[in-house]
């Protein structure tokens, strides 16, 4: 993989200026802050925990990765349909379990790519099976978005939901102001179209009435993150139905998290897989997860907005990265900040959530087109129609009482059994294999 040196304005390893730093490292937090503070919203999660998850788990990245490697790692979005099945089995505390198990499947994933190389996870997760994972988990979440952004009373007790066109609408153009941002905005504005369409939306719900600003007048401007630590909040939940929902997850967004690698790396014009290598970043972002568990934070991954900030500037230093961490976790102990977000409307982020989760069913299929996934073999015609028809129509398999593999789950294990068993893998060779290898 040939990739030509940028004209830079801060290498990675550069130390920027005083002047400079402050407002580089800003530009990262607005970056991530929307999609960061939207995942932990729509599960259940403290946002203020989120936050300070996220700074820990980057500046924990950069150490393990030894400062070669400017990313910025934020909420996962991939996790939020397995966090809300966990969450349903076992609350809260099976939810960190979960997480526990997705970060420790990193650091396993890790050691073997360090002793034995990374050929062996492409041959189990190839774009083939990943793609369409991918694409069931983002239409796996459609209802979801579009209950929040239709009905005034989603997320309340179990109730019929009232439709109502005023939160409809406020959706609709929150939506449409983070499209038209995302299309013809210019520059950095271009990178945050996520935060314009929640900052707009919000306005847009205080004229219409449908916010209670009496939390964010309450609270305190210093407030202690509602952390969950285990032993001391709550006593961790152990259980094999938790790990059957959460593992099949990290797995799939092992190939997403190589897919960040290579772009990163034609951004900043090195290669990461071979220095300082890809088992120190797996580690350092299952390190991450891990870390984010201990303290009730949800799952984390590389950020794409952050990637396209330094495609902008041009500015790759792993110092700037370090600062918006340290920001992110100073604004987790801002009450007021906190309270703000828990202030958002259903309604806002349901219309931001009908792209995201469209995106993220898009990014799948994305996949398929780079690699050249030609749907004409039909090996490969069958392993995606049957990750897609199991993941979105909701199939299980119930083995007595304890035993349930259902879903997102269930659509990945059945892919990768059909890619190892299937004839005919040389006709779809995969590009991101020959990426990672070369």
């Amino acid at each position: 993989m040939e990739q030509e040196k940028r004209n830079v304005v801060l290498d990675v390893e550069e130390k920027p200026k005083p002047s400079q730093w402050l407002t580089l490292s800003l530009q990262h937090v607005f970056a991530m802050f929307g999609a960061t503070v939207l995942v932990p919203f729509l599960v259940g999660l403290s946002p203020a925990v989120a936050l300070v998850s996220s700074g820990l788990g980057t500046l924990a990245y950069l150490l393990i990765t030894k400062g070669q490697i400017p990313a910025y790692l934020g909420s996962s979005f991939a996790f939020i349909s397995p966090i809300i099945i966990a969450k349903t089995l076992g609350g809260p505390e099976a939810v960190m379990f979960g997480c526990f198990l997705a970060g420790l499947v990193y650091g396993v994933v890790a050691l073997i790519i360090k002793k034995v190389g990374v050929k062996w996870l492409m041959t189990l997760l190839p774009p083939v099976v990943v793609g369409p994972v991918i694409i069931v988990i983002g239409l796996g979440l459609a209802g979801t978005a579009v209950d929040m952004a239709m009905y005034s009373n989603y997320g309340a007790p179990a109730g019929e939901l009232v439709y109502s066109l005023k939160h409809f609408g406020v959706a609709l153009f929150t939506l449409a102001v983070t499209i038209i941002c995302s299309i013809f905005a210019k520059g950095f504005l271009k990178i945050i179209p996520i935060l314009i369409g929640i900052v707009s939306g919000y306005v847009l719900a205080l004229f219409v009435g449908i916010v209670d600003f009496s939390g964010v007048k309450e609270a305190a401007w210093f407030a202690l993150p509602e952390f969950q630590i285990p032993f001391v909040n709550y006593d961790p939940v152990l259980s094999w139905k938790i790990a059957i929902v959460m593992v099949p997850v990290a797995i799939v967004t092992l190939a997403e998290h190589i897919g960040h690698q290579l772009v990163l790396g034609k951004v900043v014009g090195r290669n990461f897989i071979e220095k300082p290598g890809l088992h120190r970043s797996i580690l350092g972002d299952g390190a991450g997860i891990i870390i984010g568990s201990f303290i009730g934070g949800p799952p984390l991954t590389s950020y794409g907005e952050n990637i396209g900030v330094m495609a902008i500037t041009r500015a790759y230093s792993v110092y700037i990265i370090g600062g918006a961490a340290v920001i992110a976790i100073s604004f987790g102990f801002i009450g007021k900040v906190s309270a703000l977000i828990s202030s958002i409307p259903q309604a806002v982020m349901g219309g931001i959530s009908i792209l995201l989760f469209g995106i993220i069913a898009s990014s799948g299929l994305r996949m398929l087109i780079d690699n050249k996934i030609d749907l004409g073999v039909n090996r490969n015609l069958i392993i995606s129609s049957v990750i897609l028809i199991i993941g979105i129509g909701g199939a299980f398999v119930q083995i007595g009482k304890d035993f349930s593999l259902s879903g997102m789950a269930l659509a990945a294990i059945v892919g990768i059994v059909l890619n190892l068993i299937l004839p005919g893998k040389e006709e779809g060779k995969e590009l991101l294999d020959e990426n990672v290898n070369s």
